[in-house]
This record gives C-alpha cells, sequence and structure tokens, in this order.
C-alpha cells in the first residue's frame, strides 16, 4: 500500500531527524585518549619537582596508566555492549588504582595528591554520564584505597574515616548528577522526537492531500476532450438558435409563429443550463477540499460523480444508476465521489479500449449486514489474471501513458479505507469487471 510506504519514508526521515547524543568515532576517541595519556605521562615532570629528582617507579605507573586508557579505548570499539560496559566498568578501577599507587609512590598519605582522590568519581561523571556504574567503581576503589593509605600507613583512623567518606560523597554527587543529566537528555530528546514526528505527520498528510489532487487533475485531463465534445453540442444549437432570433428579431417577428420563437428560446436556455452544469461540476471538483468526514446520502455521492463521467461514458456506454435514497455513509463526500468516478472513467476506458459495442455499466447500492456495498460493474473484458493481483499497486496501469498514472485505484482503495471501509476487484461469471465498495453505516 502507498499510505503504508509513505509512512514508512517519513519515519525513515524522522528518524534522521531527531537529535540524539552523538557517540565519537573510534578515531576521535584514540585522539582524545592520547592526549590524556601524554599529559599523565607529561605530569611526570611534578614528581620530579616533588621528590626533586629522577623516580622510575612513578614513571613506570604513569606509562602503563596511559597505555591502560589507550588500551581501553581500542578496545571498546571491537566488543559488544556488554562488553563494553565490562571494560568500562574494569577502566574505572585501573584509574583510581594507577592514581592511589602514584599517591603511595610519592609519599603516600603526606602526599597533597591524597585530596585529590575524591575528584576522580566527578571527573568520570563528566566523561561518561550514560551510565553511573563506573562512578560507583571508581568511589569505591578510592575509598578502599584512602582508607587502606590512611588507617595502615599513616594510622590515622579519623582523617581516613573523614577522606573516605568525602569520595563517597564525591561518588554519591556524581552518580546523582549523571542520572539527572540522562533524564534532562530523555526529556529533551522525548519533546524533540514528539515535535519531529508531528511535523512528520504533518507533512505526511499534506502530501496525501496533494497526492489525491495530483490523480484529481490527471483525471480532469483524460475528461478534457469528452467535455470538449459535450459543450460543443449545446453550444451549436445555442449558436443556431441565437441565428434564428437575430433573424426573427431582425423581421420584428413579422411572419412567425410566437410558439416556434419559445421553443427556440427554450431549447437555447436548457443549453446554456446544460453547459452551466458542465463548468460547475468540473469546477467543484477540481478544487482541493479539506472538508471533515460527515454523514451523507451515497445517492447524492453517486449522482454528482455519474454527471462528470456521463461526459466520458456517453459515447461509449449507457449507464444505469440504482443506489436507495435511504443509504448513508459516514465520510467525505468530495474524496468518496472522486473514488466512484475513478470506477466509472475506468469502465469506460475498458470498454473503449476493449472497442465493446453495446457497453454497459452498473452501479448499484444496498445494504448486506450491516454495511453498505456499491458495486461499479460493466460488460468489458474484466480482469486477466495476471493483471487482478495488481491492479491497486501504485503505478501500475494496463493504459496507455497519456491515459492513466496507476494511482488512481491505490488512491480510490485508501481512501475507502479512511472512511473504514474496503474496496476489491473481482471478475463477473457472466463476463465483465466489477468493483465493490464496502462502507461502514454511520453509527
Amino acid at each position: 500500500m502507498m499510505v503504508g510506504s509513505l509512512e514508512r519514508g517519513a519515519m525513515g526521515r524522522l528518524e534522521m531527524v531527531l537529535p540524539r547524543t552523538e557517540r565519537p568515532t573510534q578515531a576521535q576517541s584514540l585522539r582524545i585518549g592520547g592526549v590524556l595519556a601524554l599529559c599523565i605521562v607529561l605530569f611526570y615532570a611534578l614528581d620530579v619537582l616533588f621528590l626533586r629528582g629522577f623516580y622510575l617507579p612513578s614513571l613506570l605507573v604513569r606509562v602503563g596508566w596511559a597505555l591502560e586508557i589507550l588500551l581501553y579505548l581500542w578496545a571498546r570499539e571491537k566488543v559488544g555492549e556488554r562488553g563494553e560496559a565490562v571494560l568500562t566498568a574494569l577502566n574505572s578501577v585501573c584509574c583510581g588504582v594507577c592514581f592511589l599507587w602514584l599517591t603511595y609512590l610519592l609519599g603516600g598519605p603526606s602526599n597533597p595528591f591524597i585530596y585529590l582522590t575524591p575528584a576522580l568519581p566527578l571527573v568520570l561523571a563528566l566523561a561518561q554520564p550514560r551510565d553511573a556504574r563506573p562512578i560507583i567503581y571508581s568511589g569505591l576503589t578510592c575509598s578502599l584505597g584512602t582508607l587502606y593509605l590512611l588507617l595502615f600507613v599513616s594510622h590515622d583512623p579519623m582523617r581516613a574515616l573523614a577522606v573516605a567518606g568525602l569520595v563517597a560523597s564525591m561518588s554519591f554527587c556524581g552518580a546523582y548528577g549523571a542520572a539527572q543529566f540522562r533524564k534532562t537528555q530523555q526529556a529533551l530528546n522525548a519533546m524533540r522526537w514528539e515535535q519531529a514526528h508531528r511535523e512528520a505527520q504533518e507533512k505526511l498528510a499534506l502530501a496525501e492531500l496533494q497526492r489525491a489532487q495530483t490523480e484529481k487533475l490527471a483525471m480532469l485531463g483524460r475528461l478534457a476532450a469528452n467535455v470538449m465534445h459535450e459543450i460543443n453540442s449545446p453550444l451549436s444549437f445555442v449558436h443556431a438558435n441565437v441565428e434564428f432570433l437575430r433573424g426573427a428579431l431582425r423581421e420584428r417577428l413579422s411572419g412567425q409563429d410566437p410558439e416556434e420563437l419559445d421553443s427556440v428560446l427554450k431549447d437555447t436556455f436548457e443549453g446554456l443550463q446544460r453547459i452551466e452544469s458542465i463548468v460547475s461540476d468540473l469546477k467543484g471538483f477540481s478544487q482541493m477540499q479539506a472538508e471533515e468526514p460527515s454523514e451523507c446520502a451515497l445517492v447524492d455521492v453517486v449522482s454528482d460523480a455519474a454527471r462528470l463521467a456521463a461526459v466520458r461514458l456517453k459515447h461509449v456506454a449507457q449507464l444505469s444508476v440504482e443506489v436507495p435514497e435511504d443509504l448513508r455513509v459516514f465520510a467525505t463526500s468530495g474524496r468518496l465521489a472522486q473514488v466512484v468516478l475513478n470506477l466509472l472513467v475506468n469502465a469506460g476506458d475498458a470498454l473503449e479500449q476493449a472497442r465493446v459495442r453495446e457497453g454497459r455499466v452498473w452501479v448499484k447500492g444496498m445494504r448486506v449486514r450491516g454495511r453498505v456495498i456499491l458495486r461499479v460493474e460493466d460488460n468489458g473484458p474484466g480482469f486477466s489474471p495476471g493483471v487482478l493481483p495488481h491492479i491497486f499497486d501504485a503505478f501500475f496501469t494496463t493504459k496507455d501513458r497519456d491515459k492513466g498514472t496507476g494511482l488512481g485505484l491505490a488512491i480510490s482503495r485508501e481512501m475507502a479505507e479512511r472512511f473504514g471501509g474496503t474496496l476489491r476487484a473481482e471478475n463477473r461469471p457472466e463476463g465483465g469487471a466489477r468493483m465493490i465498495l464496502e462502507l461502514p453505516l454511520p453509527q
């Protein structure tokens, strides 16, 4: 169905439009990680200043820390989502261990670096706000490490509890902040998704309206030649009657029969009315209507379509309409008339293409088991076995390129389904085609 393809296309464009957090590529991650690893190694200069000399163990720890970060960033792109979560947890623990090891090597509890330990969970919260587990793992590692250094190395339990509590507090703040950040991002993305979804639906509705209007105008183009012939007939006798009246008035009605003059005026008036009716029907049908569905009489809808279809069927087939006046449906009358007109014009095209001499088209409405059934039948060649399964496919047509777009039946079926009905096709047992439009009764 064309509606389904359009909706899938609209949803595909919607997913492309939706904003989401962009994840850095592997090259970008390695570049950022490379800068961070380089900074860790270059900060060895602080170790030299603090210890007032070269110290190989701290340099090895820094180099190992830098390599661990680069290895993590490289391996993260090689594993799945679950493997990435495990690697992230291990990385957070390794970062905490490396930092505490450096603190131990550079003086232990007397090193001012120990007071930077609570900052590690906050740094992880800023770097990876999408997941709170690395922050928790880092907080536990830093808390246990500071407790070990201050309890078993400096034997200062009060200071150990204070620093460990500070680390735990910072870990909680980091995890809570990351959670709030995720909620804010989700709410913002949901709002943007809703806005993009609404805009996509509006564009889809507008595209549907324009597509139906395009098919309507194409149908009018196919009716143009018949309309010219239909208008030309009343114009010919209107012209003759006007010439007669001019002659009669020129002779000041001398010797003219008043009844004959009245008949001429009557024929002229009827011809003008016929032209006015044809032009009015075409003008009303060609206008793009955005009316809401409402309860309408099926006989009025069929009559509107039949008046326009008569232009096409007049020299091709005899049209018979049997629709009870009490049959009512809930639909958009203009759209439903377009569906019926398309079925009638298709029947006329099939009869003309098959060169059926005594063409007949029947339109019959009935109520069957709580549903309204409208049948449009003809005595043409019917549908061939290879055509019948595809007649509702978009752009599928058996007509010449200048006589059909292949969208008429596809659009008609979509309109019927929008009204809660169905449109199907079959062959008549006695020969010819039959289109069955089924609609629900108004509630």
